[in-house]
């Protein structure tokens, strides 16, 4: 298969329509009935409903729980019910690339993100599949342990990859970094990849994902690199951000051309009393729009002008995004586009 007849299009092309999962009861959000399953379930209805005032949008339940899902999610979100162990769509659904002018749905490798001990999977790691036989799409296969949180692209042949995620023991131990690359590459029709080293300190901890690059660093139509910026030296994130700030700057895209870097700057919120990893860099991009979580923060009004800035011409619209980033993500996190060839 050669990258050139195949594109995974950017984000902030046109779609055809965003898909989300319905938090089910698990270790991360809650048994039934308590009151963190049911915020949990507020904040992942309200993210549906803003972005169904813009592009279709289709919610997975889990089984039996789809009068709930409609309940919260209101009549603009179609609802479906599959079998689910968790509710982070970008990372267990597919994702979708054209090829030769059709939709083909890339079902990576899922195993709990590098079979972490709080995480199971036997359900999540048929989602992607089951996702595309909705959408009508035909889906790929890979071995290939990846998640769609744990890279981005720009659509025109450059991906940004993290050594913790793809290179990681858990994930893929007998993958070098070239056959990790020629995967990618295959699967998404990219030329070049950007290697970050680490991602963000708390993404590391007990419910992280060990280093997603959708936290830290995003391309956008400007031609810029939106990253993530600790200015805090007290930070555990202040040299983490500098570190990968230098390496975007020194970086080129697959034409070759030096990448123009906007820096956003992290906000101040805390978790438990710890430092967070709590990013506008997890925002996501639809049609005329781009929704991103506030933090109720000083950098919250900076975040939004320059994200404004950043994707001309669309709605910025926002949501409280400390109640998903409370269960370990952001409002990137829980959706996965499907694009409109």
């Amino acid at each position: 298969m050669s990258p050139t007849t195949r594109r995974m299009p950017a984000e902030w092309e046109p779609h055809t329509r965003t898909w989300l999962a319905f938090p089910p009861a698990n270790e991360t959000f809650g048994s039934e009935g308590s009151d963190s399953l049911a915020a949990a379930r507020q904040s992942w209805s309200e993210v549906a409903r803003r972005i169904a005032g813009y592009e279709p949008v289709t919610l997975v339940a889990p089984t039996g729980l789809a009068d709930t899902a409609r309940a919260l999610a209101g009549p603009a979100v179609q609802v479906i019910e599959l079998a689910l162990d968790d509710a982070w769509m970008r990372d267990i659904g597919p994702t979708f690339v054209a090829t030769e002018g059709q939709l083909t749905a890339i079902d990576w490798t899922f195993n709990g993100w590098g079979g972490q001990d709080w995480a199971s999977w036997d359900r999540d790691r048929l989602i992607a599949g089951a996702v595309a036989a909705q959408a009508g799409v035909s889906a790929e296969s890979t071995e290939l342990v990846n998640e769609g949180g744990g890279f981005h692209v720009d659509g025109s042949g450059t991906v940004l990859l993290t050594e913790t995620v793809q290179l990681d023991p858990g994930r893929n131990p007998d993958w070098t970094k070239p056959q990790v690359e020629r995967e990618i590459h295959t699967r998404l029709g990219t030329t070049k990849a950007i290697w970050l080293p680490r991602g963000l300190t708390a993404d590391y901890e007990r419910f992280g994902t060990r280093g997603h690059v959708d936290i830290v660093a995003t391309f956008t139509p400007t031609g810029a690199v939106a990253v993530h910026h600790q200015a805090d030296p007290a930070h555990p994130d202040h040299p983490v951000s500098a570190e990968l700030i230098a390496l975007l700057r020194g970086s080129t895209d697959a034409a070759g051309r030096p990448l123009e870097i906007v820096e956003v700057p992290a906000p101040t919120a805390d978790h438990d009393g710890r430092p967070s990893d709590y990013s506008y860099i997890n925002h996501y991009v639809g049609n005329g729009f781009v929704i991103v979580g506030l933090c109720d923060d000083p950098a919250d009004a900076e975040a939004v002008e320059l994200l404004g800035r950043l994707y001309p011409g669309r709605t910025i619209e926002t949501v409280d995004g400390r109640g998903i980033f409370a269960f370990g993500g952001g409002v990137h996190c829980i959706t996965q586009q499907q694009p409109r060839l």
